[in-house]
């Protein structure tokens, strides 16, 4: 008895072992294989071999598994039938019990347990199995290589599908994880490069209406302005390229360009050049490639209704890359003061992922607005007076600076949690 003991125990810990190399296999990240393969170690070494054909592994941690519970199945049987047949003198409740225990058993500790382990640390497990999974892929070589050549020959005649080669790659999803991983793992500054990479996985899903100018800070003239005005405008703000609207800026028509004043012209229309326009849910690296293609820099944010609802040039969608890029012209300074632990000063200019980000704020992110100032007024649905206090979850603003269209400054202190 003490000898089937032994057996079970063996076979339950080593149907453990495929259950989870398994899962495990499924669920690690790739890009961390990735990296581990090219260390210049055994280990390195082992993972490639194991990596090299993902549909053998797996079958061959089934092969495994499958043979450890024919295993358990026999000795557990036989075991359970020593202990209750004395007892249990019916045939069929005993082999009923005997079905119930050893399921239960097997599915506790060889199923549910090693497989939710494996699954939370599986990255970490995969490295440490590796060598004992290797021994175990060249043990059961040449039965899982026929039972690999069988299922690719069903998969071929019955299905008209190519043999399961496929190799083992890691997605935009995971090399994200990844970074997050990384940054969340270290308190240091975040290097730069780390940022543009981590930058480059969300760009793709960034709006025009996130990376835009807004309507309220667009410079522009009508058409029917002077030419002196437009010159003196130029000099104020040290811009290159100044709009042109036609009775208010929800009609936007073109843009004059700097340069074009030296061409001593006798109107603003006669050198009046065309405005690329776009909406405001159009992804910015679709908006980057129609810029460029049509040899443009700026565009026209339209709202759903057909109003301006800002500007968008290219280097606004470089900075969503590389982060803001300043040049001797740009003056603007928002207020960014941090008091306390929980006493802050901030224009609403600044956007809430960065607050968040930043200064571990926990503010409430949604898809209607970007900044600050678009949570209060999201959250009040009117603009509020200066010295107004509004209470927004956790947090209080009082308003600092406002004017007839929007807040300007707020000073934002966190409440202590309900007890």
């Amino acid at each position: 008895m003490f000898l089937e003991i032994i057996i079970i125990l063996i076979s339950i810990i080593l149907s453990a072992f495929f259950s989870g190399m398994e899962i495990a296999f499924v669920s690690a990240n790739k890009m961390h294989i990735e990296l581990e393969k090219k260390k210049d170690t055994f280990l390195a070494k082992t993972l490639t071999k194991l990596t090299q054909n993902p549909s053998k592994f797996i079958t061959t941690m089934l092969v495994g598994n499958n043979i450890s519970l024919v295993i358990y199945g026999y000795f557990m049987g036989d075991l359970l039938f020593q202990l209750l047949s004395v007892s249990i003198p019916n045939e069929f409740l005993l082999l009923l019990i005997q079905t119930l225990v050893s399921t239960l058993i097997i599915l506790v500790t060889a199923e549910f347990l090693p497989k939710a382990i494996f699954r939370i640390y599986a990255n970490e497990t995969l490295k440490i199995f590796a060598v004992p999974a290797y021994l175990f892929y060249l043990i059961f070589y040449f039965i899982s290589s026929f039972i690999s050549f069988l299922s690719d020959f069903f998969l071929r005649v019955f299905f008209n599908t190519k043999e399961d080669q496929i190799q083992l790659a890691f997605s935009k999803t995971e090399l994200g994880n990844y970074i997050s991983e990384q940054l969340e793992s270290t308190d240091d500054e975040i290097d730069s490069e780390i940022q543009i990479f981590q930058n480059a996985l969300d760009f793709h899903n960034v709006k025009s209406r996130e990376a835009m100018i807004p309507r309220i800070e667009i410079i522009a003239v009508e058409v029917q302005d002077s030419l002196k005005l437009l010159k003196n405008l130029f000099i104020e703000t040290g811009l290159s390229k100044i709009m042109v609207y036609n009775n208010s800026l929800d009609d936007i028509i073109g843009y004059v360009h700097a340069f074009e004043l030296f061409r001593k012209p006798k109107s603003i229309r006669s050198i009046l050049l065309p405005i690329e326009i776009v909406p405001e849910t159009m992804m910015i690296h679709d908006i980057l490639n129609d810029l460029i293609k049509k040899s443009k820099s700026v565009a026209v944010v339209l709202d759903e209704y057909g109003g301006t609802s800002g500007l968008i040039t290219v280097e606004d969608i470089i900075e969503e890359l590389f982060g803001e890029i300043e040049d001797e012209h740009d003056t603007i300074s928002l207020l960014e003061e941090k008091i306390n632990n929980r006493e802050f000063n901030f224009s609403t200019r600044l956007e809430v992922d960065y607050l968040n980000e930043t200064y571990n704020l926990n503010l409430k992110e949604d898809s209607a607005y970007e900044t600050l100032g678009g949570l209060i007024v999201d959250h009040t649905e009117n603009i509020p007076a200066a010295n107004d206090i509004i209470k927004i979850d956790n947090f209080e603003f009082t308003i600092l600076k406002e004017s007839a269209s929007k807040i300007e400054e707020v000073y934002l202190k966190v409440l202590f949690e309900d007890k």
